[in-house]
């Protein structure tokens, strides 16, 4: 059972040698990304109306992956997997939202906490492996399944390891789809909660979208190219963290690239509120997605993924005490900064509320980074240890 739950992701994989068969599989995959979409949306505006926040869009973006999956499982007996690609681009869209929003910021007081962002990010790593550890031994699930379900790095990311060594990779993905949603829905509560007032909502109702001006359009089509050529060749070469690194660059350095040109006037540029909109609906999507393409789990595999979950929350809160020992920075900062997963997430709380955005981008970014490159080492590491210790599925 659990070796043909591990290989369905797989299936659409073998249909990319056939031509035909691709194409019609990318016609699929693109109505079901636009369904999601114009489900996501009128959700985002209700949630909006409620006074949700700023991330509304992304709780949007979960329900209608969630149900615009089920719908096709259910009622077309279509199993689309989790659309990757959405992925990456709404970590662009967001990453050159939130490269924009820290272009003024000063990065070069951020830089001289890097080693506390990487005494944090081993102090995940090491605790998301001892977490690991137990939840392998208590579920008797093989170790490298359970390394990969909770150490915090990213579902698409963990879920495709899982595949390529013949792992159980929903069972991967169930583990870090809980531990992403509940990071998404309680650490903004929180937030709120401690601020003591709401967040401004999304998008007030006498604000423009998209800015129609014809230069700030000409701009923003500059900016989208210049994004997908740097970001493109970042994703084929697997740069870590390419996809929202690259696109926080360029939005850091596109208005001082615009007033360094002799050519170019007094012009300033800021991505519209359409472009983080899009890039929150499709992080949402695609979280919902995992959901969306859960099979039926039973409710002890469901009561030991929460119980790991609830394990790495744990972890997350005892760095953010750590973080408070060791630095300046106030408790929701470092709460911020130190949740387990969920960076680009994270990041847009921090946006929303406008508080130290370059900190908690640069810790996220540091972990990012940190966890992507160092993936080869731990996965050589618990093959070996799943060798010694680990009793089979």
């Amino acid at each position: 059972m659990n070796q043909s739950v591990s290989l369905a992701p797989n299936l659409e994989e073998h249909t990319h040698e056939n031509p035909v068969v691709t194409k019609q599989l990318f016609v699929k995959q693109l109505i079901v990304l636009v369904l999601e979409m114009l489900l996501a949306l009128p959700l985002g505006l209700l949630l909006a109306k409620f006074q949700i926040g700023r991330i509304a869009w992304i709780f949007g973006g979960i329900a209608a992956g969630t149900v615009v999956l089920q719908g096709c499982r259910i009622f077309y007996e279509y199993f689309p997997q989790p659309n990757r690609t959405a992925r990456k681009v709404g970590m662009a869209l967001v990453g050159l939202t939130v490269g924009a929003s820290n272009s003024h910021a000063n990065l070069a007081s951020v830089a001289s906490g890097i080693p506390i962002f990487i005494f944090l990010t081993l102090f995940m790593l090491l605790s998301g492996s001892c977490i690991g550890y137990i939840y392998s031994r208590l579920s008797k699930t093989n170790l490298l399944t359970a390394m990969l379900a909770t150490v915090p790095g990213g579902v698409g990311i963990m879920a495709a390891i899982a595949a390529d060594y013949n792992k159980n990779v929903t069972l991967v993905a169930l583990v870090q789809a809980i531990r992403v949603t509940s990071v998404v829905v309680l650490i903004p509560f929180v937030a709120k909660t401690s601020t003591g007032n709401y967040y401004p909502q999304t998008l007030p109702i006498n604000a423009a979208w998209l800015n129609f001006d014809p230069s700030q359009l000409e701009l923003l089509l500059l900016v989208l190219v210049i994004t997908g050529l740097v970001v493109y060749p970042a994703i084929l070469f697997k740069i870590p963290a390419g996809d929202f690194f690259g696109a926080l660059l360029i939005g850091i350095g596109f208005n001082p690239l615009l007033h360094w040109l002799p050519f170019v006037g007094d012009i300033s540029f800021s991505p519209p509120p359409l472009i983080n909109l899009l890039g929150q609906m499709l992080l949402g999507i695609t979280i919902g997605e995992y959901w969306g393409d859960k099979p039926n789990f039973k409710k002890r595999t469901i009561g030991y993924a929460l119980m790991s979950v609830a394990m790495t929350l744990i972890a997350g809160a005892i760095a953010a005490i750590l973080a408070m020992q060791l630095t300046s920075w106030d408790w929701l900062t470092c709460l911020l900064v130190t949740a387990p997963g969920g960076s680009a997430e994270m990041i847009l709380v921090s946006l929303a509320l406008n508080h130290n955005v370059e900190i908690v981008t640069t810790g996220h970014l540091v972990r990012l980074i940190a966890i992507n490159s160092s993936l080869p080492l731990w996965v050589y590491l618990f093959r070996r240890l799943d060798e010694q210790v680990s009793e089979p599925i």
